[in-house]
């Protein structure tokens, strides 16, 4: 599973076995894990975050989508 950024507690990743799915990328703190489709960037799925904290990945996710993008395009290919 490639980390493509670590910022502070938080850890920004893709499961290597996911290109069936569109381009997205998982947040985890500990045990609270979430999940950003990133064309738009829209929260797919959290277990543990507060509405807050999503709120501040979203901003995050938005701000990074681009490498987060190119991140998968490049793991993945550009079809996905």
């Amino acid at each position: 599973m490639p980390t493509i950024l670590r910022i502070g507690p938080y850890r920004f990743f893709f499961y290597s076995n996911e290109n069936g799915e569109p381009a997205h990328i998982h947040v985890q703190r500990e045990r609270a894990l979430a999940k950003f489709w990133l064309s738009p960037v829209m929260l797919a799925s959290s277990t543990g975050f507060s509405a807050q904290e999503l709120g501040k990945l979203s901003t995050v996710v938005r701000e990074h989508a681009m490498l987060f993008s190119e991140a998968w395009n490049e793991f993945f290919g550009p079809a996905n």
